[in-house]
């Protein structure tokens, strides 16, 4: 991983930062965790305690900021590859355009001077003569006035306050149209096309995260996570990791000042004791078995289609027409195993969405409860489509975790429903007859089932 946000000159000259922590735009890096905390050793080393007497800079949230800093930069990385490939370019002409040249470039040699590149810092190259060049194929002065927005906004975000001194852009305001120029672009993103679900201008898109989540970086982190799904497809893992890191650092500083041990756990909790004595509950083998012929159905995805083939919102069971349980039996298929109607975990899903599919359903095998999903009608709903199936001599129903029913419960009780009364069985009438377990349909001691699709 590595995490990456300007540092002034004098913050590196006061605290001495390696210089292989920086990048060619003059951006630091963090690698790692080790990293950060020596960063932040460092600096807790060497504060300035005469202006920052109470000042403890955490590693943690020195990570969480390059991590919003870094993300911030991928989210105007996107906007070009998406929006408008040369939008930094445009910005400069209007910048240009709304402020006299002088002031601009002005601007931007002050910034160079006081946030500089590696070329300017390490190798001495004039201010002026980095803007006139290029790196990488793109005009320095473009790369400089990203990097000043970017600087703006960190000085704009509360949850920075810590580490304001590492880039107070004051100064930068006081000597130059610094202001003018954020001011400019301010003017510019927003008559430019919008960004993200809302179509707001780039800026404030930026700005969304730390006017949410003002006082804190996990907040905001948090709220990219929830909101930013396409963008932080590339760094939800590193994400949930900080999170997870800013989390212990905050119960660690806790207990320093709560010594007290807290309740003790409950001993008599959850274990693994008795597993040895939980058989399968296979059904009985059954002589239509072997001749049963399935279609599979993903019940969310063939309700979709139902709606648009007949041209109607279809979304409950009991809301299949009749006409393609009829369609279904006339092709020869005698079971419908339904894929997906069990009530799924909310859990499931949110991963989905921070994995960037903001309409991602739940995993049909990742569950919150063996019971009917209410959005597809309940039991109720199966009930009726059941009735509807064995009228039409067909087996309906579905597969359940752990093998044991096409029906289950939380304790795998293994339930009964009905099977086509075309297929009776010798010792059990039609509306008495178990359903197929999964794991036994595939392994039964009869001929394999014949499938169609």
């Amino acid at each position: 991983m590595a995490f990456e946000f300007h540092i002034s000159k004098t913050a590196r000259l006061h605290y001495g930062f390696d210089r292989a922590l920086f990048q060619t735009s003059g951006n630091v890096i963090i690698p790692d965790f080790p990293a950060a905390r020596a960063f932040a050793k460092r600096m807790n080393d060497l504060a300035d305690r005469e202006h920052y007497p109470d000042r403890v800079v955490h590693a943690a949230e020195l990570n969480a900021m390059g991590l919003i800093d870094e993300v911030l930069h991928h989210a105007v990385e996107i906007y070009r590859r998406t929006v408008n490939p040369n939008v930094m370019a445009d910005a400069m002409v209007a910048l240009v355009a709304e402020l006299e040249p002088d002031r601009l470039d002005h601007a931007l040699v002050h910034f160079v001077e006081q946030f500089p590149p590696l070329a300017v810092f390490r190798d001495g190259q004039d201010p002026s003569e980095y803007l006139a060049g290029e790196s990488e194929g793109i005009p320095n002065r473009q790369i400089a006035l990203e990097e000043l927005l970017m600087l703006w906004l960190a000085n704009m975000n509360p949850a920075f306050a810590t580490f304001d001194e590492l880039f107070d852009d004051a100064e930068l305001g006081e000597k130059t149209a610094y202001d003018d120029v954020v001011t400019g672009l301010q003017k510019f993103f927003e008559a430019q096309p919008g960004f993200g679900p809302k179509g707001i201008s780039l800026i404030d898109y930026l700005r969304a995260p730390a006017l949410a989540s003002p006082g804190s970086l996990a907040g905001q982190l948090r709220y990219m996570r929830s909101r930013w799904g396409l963008v932080l497809t590339s760094f939800l893992d590193r994400l949930v990791v900080t999170l997870d890191v800013i989390h212990e650092e905050e119960v660690a500083l806790w207990m320093r000042t709560h010594p007290t041990p807290g309740p003790a756990a409950p001993t008599g909790g959850p274990g693994l004791g008795g597993l040895e004595n939980e058989y399968e509950k296979f059904s009985r083998d059954r002589e239509w078995m072997p001749r049963v012929v399935l279609v599979a159905k993903t019940t969310y995805v063939w309700l979709d289609q139902l709606s648009k083939r007949y041209g109607r919102q279809i979304t409950r069971l009991d809301e299949i027409p009749d006409e393609e349980l009829e369609a279904l039996s006339r092709r020869g298929f005698t079971g419908l195993w339904l894929i997906g109607l069990w009530e799924r975990s909310r859990a499931s899903q949110k991963i989905k969405q921070w994995r960037g599919n903001a309409e991602a359903a739940a995993s049909a095998y990742s569950l919150m409860d063996y019971t009917i999903a209410d959005d597809l009608g309940g039991e109720e709903a199966f009930q009726t489509l059941r009735k509807r199936c064995s009228a039409r001599g067909m087996v309906s129903g579905s597969s359940a975790w752990r093998s044991v029913s096409w029906r289950g419960a939380r304790a795998a009780r293994t339930t009964t429903r009905t099977c086509s009364a075309c297929y009776r069985s010798t010792r059990h009438c039609p509306a008495s007859m178990p359903t197929i377990s999964s794991r036994r349909l595939k392994a039964t001691a009869h001929a394999p089932a014949r499938t169609r699709s």
